[in-house]
């Protein structure tokens, strides 16, 4: 099974993307079709041995469509390609500036008499009724010229007949094009007759004005979108910057600079301060401050020193560094997260399946009611010229686009603010179900605690802390045991001078022992100080306080009496508390899921406010329990970061990985956080909750302008209000309604998902912690 993403050049609404969806679905080997009318792009999946790009663009082709491969290129080049869409404005901003050019002077012309603007003398006058009518026909022409793409793709949708948005377009204004050339021809037969009132009248109701102005409207329209477009899509334009285009290259001792895409696996490449890492890489020598915020959101600087990976895209802020290049080009984790934002934004949610099944049928209805309208108003006893209005008014309001674009428009904005964030969404569908999810499991390991132990707490007995810290640090600096990393990091830290030990010896299950400076030196647990018969008595109440506490206790002795105890524990995140406030007061039910004894699970749901935890949980116990809670109908997110957490991660709901995590976590997760922040994690679901109301915002919008808008230009409401819509009037509002909803997704590029809001919050559903 294969995976590809192509250009899709010719869509314009989305009756455009349903056919094209719809036409794919039916195609041989092709297993999966997306369409992405933001981008103007399709993700395809399709089985390899079946059938390949080159077929695949074929049936495109056939469908009316031109599709191209997307080269996957490196996130930066010598010369840096231009931004998605960038050429579609380009083009479109010729053709409105073409477009402006005559339909300025033509309006002026058609709507002069009836403002009483002045107006050249040869246009005015019941004399000049042929001349008048021959150069709003000459204005119009370039108009139609400009706007020949439009014609080009609606007529061939209603040849092949699957009409779209273009040919609503085409349809109405041809029909005002032609309507026009009638009364040209009219005009000329009453100046040729003596017939000057029926020539002075056909002139007056040219409609070629209509047919000018619903085309330049449009193209306004399609050009604001497209930028708007473009602002959506800013995120990932901002990624594919980060790379520099050049890079400092150390090959036979001799520094060269070239570009990025000539930089390969193995080459040692120069940064110094001020300069942008080419590529992922581990530094081989020097010293730096890193910032990672574009990568991973974390605000303050990294130090890097020899051994330290380093990512392609960070900034060296100060220091010198030499790195190794371990991936280079698609490999990068910066070209894999744009690749997942990519993806994840060309995703459809459950959401938008309404509004794809609307907009498949949307246009075929509005040609039906244009022609409804049109033929009820004539058997009422109206002129062909209020029938006309009507009908035209239909086919320019109808707007497919406003529904197909509501919720891509939200879903690439949310997408890309959650990127900048460092939270990578892999599908929109992912989002949705975020949003309705009402019980939240958290692991403990890594993604409630730090995943590592600390020391908590040092009591001497009957000698100085510096001197017992000294003694195990020591000791411990001989073990490999996890407990023993933290205590000699500890007197690291303290600036104590560690002394050598002689006769090492491991006691299995119990501790380990020494010699140091003649001393024989104990150090483990209490089983150790039992079967040595060294008395524990005097720190025994201590030592039990400590254990309650969910700590690990470890105890010290120095020629058979005891010196002290040292406890270890893996401590809470500093953001741990704060973010499960957060969780509960958005209305969701926090359960803490550990392999760990039920004693240390509680001193921690004590600390971070959990409510609820189950300890002693095996992998397989995790899945299970996930499965119990959705068989009585809860939503469930799973956040966790090890490798037992993968199954979980992929039965539930959501699965959310913390980015310091193991890659499988990350791998089964739908939702990647690239910090080890749990607040992330509410953030994320904050993210969700706005995306999806905008999507309701837009999709309510989107309907409501359609269902009052098509009655309004069918002339509904003429008989009770006289109220009566012109064809450009409905191709202004039109316009208006796709940019609305592209202009409400951007406001998605200022939410700020990190802060807690009362609009995040479900009210009555907030709990205290026990």
């Amino acid at each position: 099974m294969k995976k590809m993403v192509f250009d899709v050049n010719g869509m314009h609404c989305a009756a455009c993307a349903a056919r094209l969806e719809k036409g794919l679905s039916g195609c041989r080997g092709v297993t999966e079709a997306h369409v992405n009318l933001m981008t103007n792009s399709m993700t395809v999946a399709f089985d390899d041995s079946l059938t390949d790009a080159r077929q695949i663009a074929r049936e495109v082709e056939t469908i009316g469509f031109e599709a191209l491969p997307r080269i996957t290129a490196d996130a930066a080049h010598a010369d840096k390609a231009l931004e998605p869409g960038q050429p579609e404005r380009q083009a479109l901003k010729k053709r409105l500036m073409v477009s402006l050019l005559f339909t300025v002077p033509l309006f002026y012309l058609s709507m002069g008499g009836m403002l009483r603007w002045p107006i050249p003398k040869i246009l005015n006058g019941m004399d000049h009724g042929l001349v008048y009518a021959l150069t709003l026909f000459l204005l119009t022409l370039p108009v139609l010229l400009a706007g020949r793409k439009t014609f080009q793709a609606g007529f061939k949708s209603l040849i092949k007949l699957s009409p779209n948005m273009d040919s609503l377009i085409v349809i109405g204004c041809g029909a005002a094009f032609t309507y026009g050339l009638y009364a040209l021809y009219r005009i000329a037969w009453g100046v040729s007759h003596g017939d000057l009132a029926a020539a002075h009248h056909f002139s007056m109701n040219l409609y070629f004005e209509s047919a000018a102005m619903i085309l330049t409207l449009v193209t306004l329209g399609k050009y604001l979108e497209a930028r708007a477009k473009g602002h959506t899509s800013q995120a990932i334009a901002k990624l594919m910057d980060l790379t520099p285009a050049y890079a400092a290259v150390l090959r036979d001792g001799v520094e060269h600079d070239m570009p990025i895409g000539d930089v390969q696996a193995g080459d040692i490449v120069i940064v110094r301060e001020g300069g942008s890492i080419p590529a992922d890489g581990m530094v081989t020598e020097g010293y730096a401050a890193v910032d990672e915020s574009a990568i991973t959101g974390e605000s303050l600087p990294l130090e890097k020193r020899e051994g330290d990976t380093v990512t392609g895209g960070t900034v060296s802020l100060s220091g010198f560094i030499r790195v190794r290049v371990t991936a280079v080009g698609a490999d990068t984790a910066l070209a894999k997260i744009i690749r997942l934002v990519e993806e994840a934004a060309a995703g459809h949610a459950p959401i938008a399946r309404t509004a794809d099944k609307v907009s498949g049928i949307f246009v075929p209805s509005v040609i039906a009611i244009a022609v409804i309208a049109a033929v009820v108003w004539l058997l009422l006893g109206h002129d062909a010229e209020f029938a006309l209005t009507c009908a035209l008014s239909v086919l320019v309001i109808s707007c497919p686009c406003a529904l197909g674009l509501a919720t891509p428009a939200a879903i690439m904005a949310g997408i890309g603010r959650g990127a900048s964030y460092g939270i990578l969404v892999k599908s929109a569908e992912a989002l949705e179900t975020l949003c309705g999810a009402d019980t939240l499991l958290l692991d403990k390991t890594g993604t409630v605690t730090q995943g590592r132990p600390t020391i908590t707490d040092i009591i001497p007995l009957a000698v100085s802390k510096d001197e017992l810290l000294t003694l195990a640090a020591s000791l411990e600096n001989m073990s490999g045991h996890p407990l023993s990393v933290p205590i000699v990091k500890c007197a690291q830290e303290a600036a104590l001078t560690l002394k050598e030990v002689t006769n090492y010896n491991l006691i299995p299950g119990k501790g380990i022992s020494g010699t140091i400076e003649g001393a024989r030196i104990l150090g483990g647990n209490e089983k150790m100080m039992a079967s040595e018969s060294i008395r524990t008595d005097a720190l025994l109440s201590s030592a039990r306080t400590l254990a309650d506490t969910g700590k690990t206790v470890l105890y010290f002795a120095k020629d058979d009496a005891l010196i002290g105890i040292i406890a270890a524990a893996d401590t809470l995140k500093p953001t741990g508390a704060e973010a499960v406030a957060a969780f509960i007061s958005m209305g969701l039910d926090v359960i803490m899921l550990t392999g760990d004894h039920p004693r240390t699970a509680e001193a921690i749901c004590r600390q971070a406010g959990i409510l609820k935890a189950l300890s002693g949980m095996l992998p397989e116990d995790k899945e299970r329990e996930i499965q119990a809670l959705q068989a009585r109908h809860k939503k469930v997110i799973m956040v966790g970061d090890g490798i037992n957490d993968a199954p979980a991660l992929a039965r539930a709901d959501v699965g959310i990985a913390i980015g310091a995590g193991t890659d499988i976590a990350i791998e089964a997760a739908d939702i990647v956080l690239m910090k080890s922040d749990l607040n992330d994690a509410a953030a994320a679901i904050r993210l969700s909750r706005a995306v999806m109301r905008n999507i309701k915002q837009n999709l309510f919008w989107a309907f409501i302008y359609n269902v009052i808008g098509i009655p309004l230009a069918a002339g509904v409401f003429y008989g009770v209000f006289g109220w009566l819509l012109s064809p450009m009037a409905a191709a202004a509002a039109m316009s208006f309604s796709s940019l609305s909803v592209v202009t409400n997704a951007l406001r998605l590029n200022f939410a700020r998902p990190d802060k807690a809001s009362k609009r995040y919050e479900k009210r009555g559903q907030h709990r205290k912690p026990r």
